[in-house]
């Protein structure tokens, strides 16, 4: 039953990015690069995130209340302005390419800014997705795991189907890629 649980809420996790990896990303090997290098940013600015926190947590020691909240304030806005400036420069990374691109084979057409944009938000989606759910997938296959602790029977269902929804959204599926 384990691995029954297991395997399902990873495949509604992951299951719509996996499609998209397929049918989009797959063909093209261009655009499995994009894919790994912006999951590559992502994990450099969860480490450079991470160092921050560190050191922050270091600084004020085992304080009060008041001073852990504004800590985790801190750290959560510090976090998201290191991943936005990533993505910039990702951005800024990825034109560059693209020029390259243009450079090298000028007969040929280059990937779409817009088409980059979506390989990289997936990719930025799925190492956000795999950070997020690989404690929780990893506890579903525990000996006879219904709920941990005493919790709701649907709570690994619940967490695939969360991160359903925020797995897919930095690719920015609003709009058509190609």
């Amino acid at each position: 039953m384990t691995a029954a649980v297991f395997f399902g809420c990873a495949f509604i996790a992951f299951g719509p990015a996996l499609a998209l990896y397929i049918f989009t990303i797959a063909t093209e090997p261009l655009r499995v690069i994009f894919l790994i290098i912006g999951a590559f940013f992502w994990l450099v600015s969860l480490l450079l995130s991470s160092l921050v926190w560190f050191i922050a947590g270091t600084i004020t020691g085992d304080k009060d209340g008041p001073t852990q909240k504004y800590l985790l304030i801190f750290g959560v806005l510090v976090s998201v302005f290191i991943q936005e400036m990533f993505r910039f420069a990702y951005y800024k990374l990825l034109k560059k390419a693209n020029e390259g691109l243009k450079n090298i084979n000028a007969d040929e057409t280059a990937p779409s800014m817009r088409l980059l944009a979506y390989v990289s938000g997936l990719g930025f989606g799925i190492m956000s997705g795999v950070f997020s759910f690989v404690n929780t997938l990893s506890d579903s296959l525990g000996p006879g795991t219904v709920g941990i602790h005493g919790d709701s029977p649907q709570f690994f269902l619940n967490s695939g189907t969360c991160l359903l929804a925020v797995n897919v959204q930095p690719s920015g599926l609003n709009e058509h890629p190609y």
